[in-house]
């Protein structure tokens, strides 16, 4: 590896690892540790000799990374000797000040710690370990990569929110934005696969996981997305319920006594396709919903009907689009999903090759389609990286 960059992403429970050359973006050790806290936690380590998968009770995150440095010892390159440039994090919210990956120091900290208010799920367990890799690693600049940060390009009319002066100046209440760096790596992708230059094409992204983001990229630009504020606007996610009228949650509250506590909740961990159908695999979802299950079948409808008036109104947004690109867990393996989206929007010059479909893409459009679709898989951590390293050598 030329440029070896450790790139860390710690969720509130569990800690997601890669060693990945940020000149090629190429991994050669990855890891997961989950259920940090637990009595019993599960640590997946992978490397070019394959996956080992062990049990081992990790308190908290600074045991987590201890693992990760014991693996990494254990199995394949011990990380002291990988010739380390940067250990990089993923942080989630950057808010407005963040608009590239920054060099970590104690200002930095503070600011990813008062931007928690903002994400409050996510920016806390990014923070963590972003305390302990640096105990960990003292020697070696930390970086962190924001996923809000693909965003801010977006022009004033997709970001400002019709709601009170106040809100918008003193509590940074607008639209931000997430999954960038997923965004960010696809469309650039999907430029290639078109031959083309990302500033020639423009490109609408789909990236569809347990959370799903959709994103209108005008010539290697973030011009629109539809996440929020926060994760949970737009698209029906696995536990996330997407757009609602807001009104709902002050109706919830009224009627049942609820808490805003307790309604952010239910909207973000009880919602989307497990409140329909009791499950949040998609692969399941579609099993059920062939056999005849009406539920899934209404649930499967409703995710694909959002994602398909998202597609269109970006088309629109674009003022036409070269591509559409599906990526993540559920892009890149439903090809219902994708068909469901899809197929109806022919006359918008998207043409399905269904046989392409099911094999997977990478291009699943017909030769005479006006717009490309394709599957592209996502590299979150190849984009850290490589964010990292261009930014330590400017």
């Amino acid at each position: 590896m030329s440029a070896p960059v450790l790139v860390i992403n710690c969720g509130s429970s569990s800690i997601k690892y890669q060693l990945v050359d940020g000149d090629t973006e190429e991994a050669s050790t990855s890891g997961v540790i989950e259920r940090i806290g637990q009595s019993e936690s599960v640590v997946t380590h992978t490397t070019d000799d394959g996956k080992r998968v062990w049990n081992e009770h990790v308190a908290d995150h600074a045991a987590g990374l201890e693992a990760m440095v014991r693996a990494c010892e254990e199995f394949g390159t011990p990380l002291s000797d990988a010739g380390l440039i940067a250990v990089a994090h993923r942080v989630v919210h950057g808010g407005e000040r963040f608009v590239q990956p920054v060099v970590i120091d104690d200002e930095v900290v503070d600011a990813i710690e008062e931007l928690a208010v903002l994400a409050p799920l996510h920016n806390p367990g990014n923070l963590e370990g972003i305390r302990v890799a640096r105990r960990l690693f003292p020697e070696l600049p930390q970086v962190a990569v924001f996923d809000t940060a693909f965003h801010t390009t977006m022009p004033e009319r997709a970001h400002v929110y019709a709601v009170p002066e106040e809100w918008r100046k003193r509590h940074g209440v607008r639209r931000y934005g997430f999954h960038g760096t997923s965004h960010a790596y696809v469309s650039r992708k999907a430029a290639e696969m078109l031959g083309k230059d990302p500033k020639q094409v423009n490109v609408i992204v789909a990236h569809l996981g347990n959370g799903a983001s959709i994103t209108a990229v005008e010539r290697g630009r973030s011009i629109d997305t539809s996440m929020g504020l926060t994760p949970l606007e737009g698209l029906v996610m696995g536990t996330r319920s997407g757009d609602i009228d807001p009104a709902i949650v002050f109706h919830m509250h009224r009627s049942t006594g609820a808490s805003f506590d307790e309604l952010d909740e239910a909207l973000n961990k009880r919602s989307g396709m497990l409140a329909m159908t009791g499950v949040i695999d998609m692969r399941g979802i579609d099993r059920a919903a062939r056999s005849g299950d009406r539920a899934a079948e209404l649930a499967l409808e409703i995710y694909c009907y959002r994602l398909r008036k998202y597609i269109g109104s970006y088309i629109a947004a674009l003022g036409g689009a070269d591509a559409i690109a599906f990526t993540a867990g559920v892009g890149e393996n439903s090809a219902e999903v994708r068909a469901r989206a899809l197929e109806p929007l022919t006359a918008l010059g998207v043409k399905l090759d269904e046989s392409a479909n099911q094999a997977g893409g990478p291009i699943i459009s017909t030769s005479d389609s006006l717009i490309t679709a394709m599957v592209v898989p996502t590299d979150e951590e190849g984009e850290i990286a490589a964010q990292t390293a261009s930014l330590l050598r400017s």
